[in-house]
């Protein structure tokens, strides 16, 4: 097995799909409008920064779950997709996922936005395996609280590790895909990283280590 793995905002995505989540519950009047929104803006640009305490961050993004019957969360996340996620689709990126089945690769999304937001994206895009932070479940409801280690950073290669071991896999040959500097530590570890419309600290990350840069925007 050859894995293609791919981070999915600002990645396979032309946007942030976390983020948008955010501010589809502030339009949607589901949130505090100012207050959410002036959290949710911070946290963002903590990550871009890399400066983002993951626990601390979801910590406020899950709380919005806890609080809904399952039954509304799913409705609201069907309008999110339509009116948030469709848009921020992008024909290279769909061309890229086809590039790599058609070599046989096995295609996985790994990202730090939580399964529940994520799992009807990889659905879209056709992609099987997701490795994603996992909001904890309790009797079909959410608790606000997370299940296991959030994949993100070094956490992204522990999550990974772990699915490996579990499937008898290698990293022989794989390829990853992102825009993040805060992907660097899984870059580091396959044979062809590739750097996607990179922020300006991993296009030089990219530069000084000779990895791939390219851009999916139309």
């Amino acid at each position: 097995m050859t894995l293609a793995i791919f981070d999915l905002d600002n990645t396979l995505l032309a946007g942030d799909s976390d983020h948008a989540w955010g501010e589809f519950l502030v339009e949607e009047g589901i949130v505090d409008a100012e207050e959410y929104r002036r959290a949710n803006d911070r946290f963002y640009q903590e990550y871009l920064n890399g400066e983002l305490d993951i626990l601390h961050y979801l910590g406020f993004a899950l709380q919005p779950l806890a609080k809904h019957a399952m039954a509304d969360l799913l409705t609201w996340r069907e309008r999110f997709m339509d009116k948030k996620v469709r848009p921020m689709l992008q024909d290279k990126a769909f061309n890229l996922l086809d590039e790599h089945r058609n070599q046989g690769h096995t295609l996985m999304i790994i990202t730090a936005t939580n399964r529940f937001v994520t799992e009807p994206i990889a659905d879209i895009l056709g992609i099987e395996h997701l490795i994603a932070t996992d909001p904890e479940l309790v009797d079909g409801r959410y608790t606000g609280k997370v299940a296991g280690i959030p994949s993100f950073q070094d956490g992204k290669v522990t999550r990974l590790n772990d699915w490996l071991d579990s499937n008898s896999e290698t990293l022989d040959g794989a390829w990853f895909y992102s825009d993040s500097h805060n992907d660097a530590p899984l870059l580091r570890k396959v044979d062809n990283p590739v750097a996607v419309d990179p922020d300006p600290t991993l296009e030089k990350l990219a530069v000084e280590n000779g990895w791939t840069v390219m851009s999916l925007r139309e």
